[in-house]
């Protein structure tokens, strides 16, 4: 019966994979930072997934992972050698932070090695490794708990970083999706080897990526370690973001300013670099007295014939803080000292710009803002250069090149949001000061209009550029009857605040083509709206019209109250005498001549009235006095060649 007793034989790389496999789960079981979730029985290139555990919740992010064992000695370094099929690296290549764990036997020893790293290699190496079957995964790092905590770490990071992106074009309308995946910064993936992860920093910083960089702040730190020198870079970018107002975190710029402090302590980096670094964590706090005390200390260790750039640019920022604290005098003389230092530092040039331009000194401020040139990366500093070039050039009646700026600016509306109603808001104050600057106002409101079609105030200043072109002589290439059809169109989609002026404006064109029933009804529509002065065209339309009953009170009550000058008093008079009201029409021509002695019309009607009520003493008396005062006028000539008047 002996060979009943012939079983199979069990592989011995079973019992390899066997021990390996519990030494991985003995090692996990020691974790807080991971869970073994799954073993993969058809084994295409993971043996498990495990899932990362943070502070006792599990997240569902998780890491796929491939055994090895051997009973090989070490390389003569030290290292473990073990071989894979290039097919099973690409399969693990398709998650991120995948990586392979080695069991050496002889040394009852996990080793680790990531997926990336066997690609990094591979990729370093000049051979054609993407055509060859197997590859050689050499484990040179022990696996321990402190390890695995480290991955866990940067793993959750990274996967909620990719899920906030997802979630936020998953939640963004559909109109706003484009403007989100723009604007999103890239997913950087962070290296968990920390030598790489420090070269990726240096790399980022020098290219100014600190928007980037503070992205992935909290990987750098799990990677790197919060004390490790690299980090004073992130913290250097952090700051930079804090001077330019687009930093959150402001306990890592607390941080950063305590991590170079230590450094300057430690004296790992030159002196002078760190104290004016420290300075700018002080300024993007806004602690510019701090701030001040730590530049001039960066002066006092900065040598002119090394640092003459950095000299320069820490006068440049004392000058900032100076003038953060109302001190502007001071400020101006640190910015002249900066570019006595270095005469093309863009950031003095925009600081004498900036400061010139808030004095109204235009000329001088144009001077300084065209010779700023910031590095492409400069966090929006160009933009701001650009919008006060804009409004100086609108200041110094420059409107053809403000509109060519904007023109300009408008190219990266798309990415920029702020860009469309800073623009209009530039367009509506001095889109009407001249007519040049309404005709470029007039493009760029049909073009605002195209990306904001239901804008009520796109549509107003649309209407009031063209109203102010014609207002000037200028053809607008439409009759009064032509543009009424499209005022009527776009009235009714103007916010009420705004649409009785325009009503006001269109009356005057009527006014101007003596179309006075089209003006009356402009006027009475301003009127009706809004009252108060409107009430004085509106008037002055009805007297036009012969109709002096509904004229005379609206005409009194601008008279009295609201507009109370020359011009009101003369249409009251005109409506009293038509009115044959003559004792009241007397005393309003009189009121007009009392606050405008030379309106000759006030004085020629004046006499007038007197000569047509029978009164011929007093009008021959008014009429000289006329002709005295208005030699020239074409009454004048008209009086003495009927010297009638003049007869006692």
């Amino acid at each position: 019966m002996d060979h009943l007793n012939e079983f199979p034989k069990r592989d011995k790389n079973q019992t390899i994979e066997g021990r390996a496999e519990a030494a991985f789960r003995s090692l996990l079981a020691r974790s807080n930072d991971f869970l073994l979730q799954a073993s993969d029985h058809r084994d295409y290139g993971t043996d498990c997934q495990i899932e990362v555990v943070d502070h006792g919740h599990v997240t569902n992010v998780r890491l796929h992972v491939q055994l090895k064992g051997t009973e090989r000695a070490l390389n003569s370094g030290g290292s473990i050698s073990v071989e894979i099929y290039r097919s099973n690296l690409n399969y693990l290549l398709m998650h991120r932070y995948s990586f392979y764990v080695c069991y050496h036997l002889p040394t009852d020893s996990l080793w680790i090695c990531t997926a990336d790293s066997v690609l990094r290699q591979y990729e370093h190496d000049k051979r054609n490794w993407s055509e060859q079957e197997t590859l050689t995964v050499r484990f040179v790092e022990p696996l321990t708990v402190e390890r695995l905590g480290a991955l866990a770490a940067l793993a959750k990071l990274d996967a909620i970083s990719s899920r906030d992106k997802r979630v936020g074009q998953l939640t963004a309308r559909a109109e706003d999706v484009s403007n989100v995946v723009r604007n999103a910064l890239p997913d950087l993936h962070v290296p968990e080897d920390d030598r790489l992860a420090f070269n990726l920093i240096a790399k980022l910083y020098d290219n100014g990526a600190d928007e980037l960089i503070s992205a992935a702040f909290e990987k750098f730190a799990s990677v790197l370690g919060p004390a490790h020198p690299a980090m004073g870079l992130c913290y250097m970018a952090e700051i930079n973001l804090g001077m330019a107002g687009k930093s959150r975190f402001v306990d890592r710029i607390e941080d950063g300013i305590a991590h170079l402090t230590s450094e300057l302590e430690m004296g790992r980096c030159q002196t002078g670099s760190l104290y004016y670094s420290i300075g700018n964590g002080f300024t993007a706090l806004g602690k510019e007295v701090d701030a001040i005390d730590a530049y001039q200390n960066a002066l006092r260790h900065l040598s002119p014939a090394d640092n003459a750039e950095l000299l320069a640019q820490c006068s440049k920022n004392i000058g900032s803080s100076f003038q953060k604290l109302g001190e502007e005098e001071k400020a101006v003389g640190y910015y002249r000292d900066a570019l006595r230092l270095s005469p093309h530092l863009g950031e003095a040039h925009y600081a004498l710009g900036s400061y010139f331009h808030r004095a109204g000194q235009y000329e001088e401020a144009l001077a300084h803002l065209d010779k700023v040139v910031f590095p492409s990366h400069s966090l929006g500093k160009i933009s701001s250069v650009v919008r006060q070039r804009i409004n100086v050039l609108f200041n110094l009646r420059d409107g053809k090149h403000a509109f060519r700026e904007i023109n300009g600016l408008l190219g990266e509306a798309g990415n920029e949001v702020w860009i469309w109603p800073w623009c209009a808001g530039q367009v509506a104050s001095f889109g009407r000061t001249s007519v040049e600057n309404a005709g470029l106002a007039t493009a760029f409101w049909e073009r605002y209009l195209k990306a904001h079609p239901d804008s009520s105030d796109g549509k107003r200043e649309l209407l009031l550029s063209k109203l102010y072109r014609r207002a000037r002589g200028q053809d607008i290439g439409r009759s009064y009857a032509q543009f009424e059809m499209e005022f009527q169109a776009i009235i009714e989609q103007v916010d009420v605040d705004a649409v009785a002026f325009l009503w006001d404006r269109l009356g005057h064109w009527a006014q101007d083509e003596e179309n006075w029933a089209a003006a009356e009804r402009c006027f009475r529509k301003a009127y009706e709206l809004e009252g108060g002065h409107y009430g004085y065209c509106l008037g002055t339309a009805l007297n036009f019209l012969d109709r002096y009953e509904e004229s005379l009170p609206i005409l009194i009550s601008q008279a009295e109250e609201i507009q109370p000058d020359d011009m009101s008093w003369f249409q009251v008079a005109r409506a009293y005498e038509n009115l044959k009201r003559i004792s009241e029409c007397v005393d309003a021509y009189r009121k007009v001549i009392s606050l405008n002695p030379k309106y000759d019309l006030a004085w020629f009607n004046l006499g007038g009235v007197h000569w047509n009520s029978g009164d011929r003493e007093e009008a021959s008396r008014v009429w000289k006095s006329a002709v005295e005062r208005f030699p020239d006028h074409e009454l004048t000539s008209k009086l003495r060649s009927d010297p009638l008047p003049f007869c006692r």
